[in-house]
C-alpha cells in the first residue's frame, strides 16, 4: 500500500486522490465477471460513481442508504442523503459495497440490512478508502486503500470538489 499519509503536530493529512488510485487498483483485483458495485451514500456513492466510469462498466452503479436502518435514528433523524437505488437484481448477485471511511461498522450493518430488503445476495464484500479502526461491530473490509488511527474526538469525511476531485476533512467532534 503506497499512499501519501503525513502527520504533523497532531494533525493528519491524507491525499484522497492518491488513495482513490489505490482503491481503483484494489477494486480491479476484486472484480469478477458479474460483480455489481454499490456505494454507501454519500462518500461511497461518490466513489462508486467514479469507479464505475474509470472501470468502463455498463449501466449505473448502485447506491445504498443507511438512513432507515441506523441504530441512532432517534438522534439523527432522516438524513438528507440519497435514497437506495439498485439497477440490478440483488438475488444471487456478487456485490462489492464501497464506502469512504470505515469506523465503528454501524453504517455497514445498516446498509447490509437495507441491501437484504431488496433480496438475498450470493456474496457481499466491502472495500473502503480509509479504515480508521475503532470497530464496535465485527465488520472488516476486504480491501482498504489506507489504515489510519484517529482519536475518537476527530471525524474523517470525504469531500468532493465541484471539479469531482476528492479531499478529506478532519474535524474535531
Amino acid at each position: 500500500m503506497s499512499v501519501s499519509v503525513a502527520g504533523t503536530a497532531g494533525s493528519l493529512v491524507l491525499d484522497a486522490e492518491a488513495l482513490y488510485r489505490e482503491l481503483l487498483r484494489g477494486v480491479r483485483s476484486l472484480m469478477g465477471a458479474n460483480t455489481q458495485l454499490a456505494g454507501v451514500a454519500s462518500g461511497g456513492a461518490w466513489l462508486v460513481e467514479r469507479l464505475h466510469k474509470d472501470l468502463g462498466l455498463p449501466g449505473t452503479p448502485g447506491v445504498l442508504s443507511s438512513a432507515l436502518h441506523r441504530d441512532d435514528f432517534a438522534q439523527r433523524g432522516m438524513a438528507s442523503s440519497a435514497q437506495t437505488q439498485l439497477g440490478f437484481d440483488v438475488n444471487g448477485a456478487d456485490i462489492l459495497v464501497l464506502d469512504d471511511v470505515l469506523y465503528t461498522g454501524r453504517t455497514v450493518r445498516a446498509v447490509l440490512n437495507e441491501l437484504y430488503d431488496y433480496g438475498r445476495p450470493g456474496c457481499v464484500r466491502l472495500a473502503v478508502l480509509v479504515d480508521r479502526g475503532g470497530r464496535e461491530l465485527p465488520v472488516a473490509a476486504e480491501f482498504a486503500a489506507a489504515r489510519v488511527a484517529l482519536p475518537a474526538s476527530q471525524s474523517l469525511a470525504l469531500a468532493r470538489t465541484d471539479g469531482g476531485t476528492f479531499q478529506f476533512e478532519v474535524k474535531e467532534a
